[in-house]
């Protein structure tokens, strides 16, 4: 049954015609009023993900539960059209479980607050905000299980339910919850940001309707999803055709051994719209790597890339979703059967960005990135200092961005444009650990006229003993090079310990013991590189060598030889660049680098790890 909304004033709204500058002025207080969101969340959260690293984000959806400012898209017609009760002034919604908002969160870490907005009795809009909770109980320090085969291992779930009705909280229910978490104080601290944030933003909103009046405020709401949709369609017919494309990428393992997984996408256009069919990937793992993928959120995710690669003024919204039609098999990777265990998604996650990319610049390869998304690394330290006292850290890394076709990929960026990374200042002050290294590792980004981004090479010195994890991806299968690039270079870990040993470690580990003194090189991937590494302009590879980019063995790769300080040889360059453009073969749309056979082969050489094992099914049909 859809929820029922309570109003006192049942008077419907009156379309009104919106002129140029009414509109802009409420799309930028709109635009603004997300932002003072993110503000008021940084202020007043206490955990490092949310309060360093801004892993929240924010909605302001109209009456409908459109999303008009936001990143992620909208999940609330979803939620409305399966929330049994109702909605009224006072009211607020909390909820972690994915498989109860058709992944609108896609693990049970992500806590959504959901506002609706009353002004006079009338619903005029929703705020809502979700973050990452760094620990919500469950069989591990952080609540991210990698060996957890169903859900229920992976911290509390928490239904959707009225955290506040009528204006009054439910004190008992919050009780309860905050009673599974390792860290009440931070999720409590967490939760309560996200609430003023919700607020905040209900307040822009009627401060906006009172302003302008009720009928204006809604009128140019509808005009900022009507002007959206107008632009995608243009777009839509300009880059996809009607004939089929595909493309497929991997996660590398599970955690548990077995891997990769095949993530394919098909994309053709049918009239106006666009058909994104996920037919032919592999079925959900046995492990925590699974991604509940809402079909609003992929909507998103498509709008966005369209409109960063070709018009990046254009405001997203939900204005565009009935010009795409997703279709995502049930039990496979990204629609896993409850209670497939889902906490690992975040490889999955990244890796839709690649597959996106590999998408849509087949048929305008100008526009084309290379891959380097491709994941969200984590790591987790946790234990009792030398006073005894209870720490635990979560904190996400960094790879190398993708070469573009406007330049080079960002070294050692977020996947997350608003995400920034947690100052060693306040790593070092607040946990008993040391940053020894922090800088980007030469070479890492692939080769290209426009280099791919190295990865970081960040180094911690353990003060105290205690266990460690780590989440990571792209160690296996590399973050491929376009029009002629070469592959970014893979992930890896290595811990040293004090008495001076090392060992590789996986990419995908629970609790490795670690003592005081021990170090962990956290090495992530570099960004696959775009266009003929050969055309590359040698002056700017030695000013590279000299930053300490790329190293003289790696300019290589570009036909560059420089000394240690970037001198360039011109006559030598000239000559290995000849004999290099004479001896290789036709440069191609995609570089993967080796298959996954010779990779399989090569793995244990390469990386120090074995290579993992092939699942037993590799596509839907063969699993049913």
């Amino acid at each position: 049954m859809p929820a029922q909304i309570i109003q006192t004033n049942n008077t419907p709204f009156n379309k009104i015609a919106i002129d140029p500058v009414t509109l802009d002025i409420i799309e930028n207080a709109l635009r603004n009023a997300r932002i003072e969101m993110d503000a008021t969340l940084v202020r007043t959260a206490m955990s490092p993900g949310i309060r360093e690293q801004g892993d929240a984000f924010p909605l302001i959806a109209d009456h409908t539960g459109k999303m008009i400012v936001g990143q992620f898209g909208s999940f609330i017609g979803g939620f409305l059209d399966n929330w049994d009760g109702t909605l009224e002034d006072g009211d607020m919604i909390l909820l972690s479980d994915p498989y109860s908002c058709d992944g609108a969160v896609s693990h049970s870490n992500d806590w959504l607050v959901l506002l609706p907005v009353f002004k006079d009795g009338r619903l005029i809009a929703y705020t809502s905000m979700f973050g990452h909770q760094s620990d919500i109980g469950g069989k591990v320090v952080g609540s991210m299980p990698i060996n957890a085969r169903s859900i229920f291992e992976e911290g509390v779930r928490i239904p959707p339910v009225k955290i506040w009705k009528k204006g009054a909280y439910n004190d008992d229910l919050m009780k309860l919850v905050m009673h599974q978490t390792r860290k009440p104080d931070w999720c409590q601290a967490d939760l309560n940001a996200l609430i003023a944030s919700c607020r905040v933003a209900a307040r822009r909103v009627i401060e906006m309707a009172g302003r302008f009046g009720d009928d204006v405020y809604i009128s140019a709401t509808q005009e900022l999803l009507a002007r959206n949709h107008r632009a995608m369609k243009s777009l839509i017919a300009m880059a996809i055709g009607e004939d089929p494309v595909s493309f497929e990428d991997y996660i590398c393992d599970d955690g548990m051994g077995a891997g990769p997984y095949k993530i394919k996408c098909t994309m053709w256009r049918e009239g106006e719209k666009v058909v994104l069919d996920f037919a032919g990937t592999d079925p959900q793992s046995q492990a925590s790597i699974n991604f509940f993928l809402n079909e609003n959120m992929f909507k998103m995710f498509f709008g966005i890339y369209m409109i960063m690669v070709f018009d990046p003024q254009i405001l997203f919204n939900d204005g565009f979703y009935d010009l795409i039609d997703v279709r995502i098999p049930d039990g496979s990777l990204l629609k896993p059967k409850f209670p497939a265990a889902l906490s690992g998604r975040t490889h999955a996650l990244g890796r839709i960005f690649d597959i996106l990319g590999g998408l849509l610049g087949q048929k305008t390869p100008e526009f084309l990135n290379a891959a380097g998304f491709s994941s969200s690394p984590h790591m987790f330290y946790s234990g009792n200092d030398k006073k005894g006292d209870w720490f635990q850290l979560f904190q996400i890394g960094f790879g190398g961005i993708p070469g573009r076709p406007m330049g080079d990929g960002p070294d050692g960026h977020s996947l997350w444009p608003g995400f920034t990374n947690v100052p060693n200042e306040f790593l070092e002050r607040y946990f008993p650990l040391l940053i020894e290294r922090y800088e980007t590792e030469p070479d890492s980004g692939g080769a290209g006229l426009h280099r791919g981004g190295n990865g970081i090479h960040m180094t911690y010195r353990f003060l105290a003993s205690g266990t460690i994890s780590i989440h990571d991806d792209r160690w296996f299968v590399p973050p491929w090079g376009v029009n002629g690039g070469e592959p970014g270079k893979r992930a890896r870990k290595i811990l040293e310990k004090a008495d001076g040993s090392s060992q590789i470690i996986g990419n995908k580990v629970e609790d490795v013991h670690v003592e005081e003194g021990d170090q962990l090189h956290f090495i992530t991937w570099g960004g696959g590189g775009w266009g003929d590494a050969l055309d590359r302009d040698p002056a700017l590879v030695g000013k590279e060598i000299l930053q300490g980019l790329v190293t003289v063995g790696g300019a290589k790769s570009y036909g560059v030889i420089a000394n240690a300080v970037g001198e360039i040889d011109v006559e030598a360059t000239d000559a290995l660049r000849a004999k290099l453009r004479q001896e290789r073969a036709a440069l191609s749309l995609f570089n993967y680098g080796p298959g996954i056979e010779q990779l399989r082969a090569n793995c244990e050489a390469e990386t120090g790890l074995s290579a993992p094992v092939q699942p037993v099914w590799t596509t839907l049909e063969a699993a049913e």
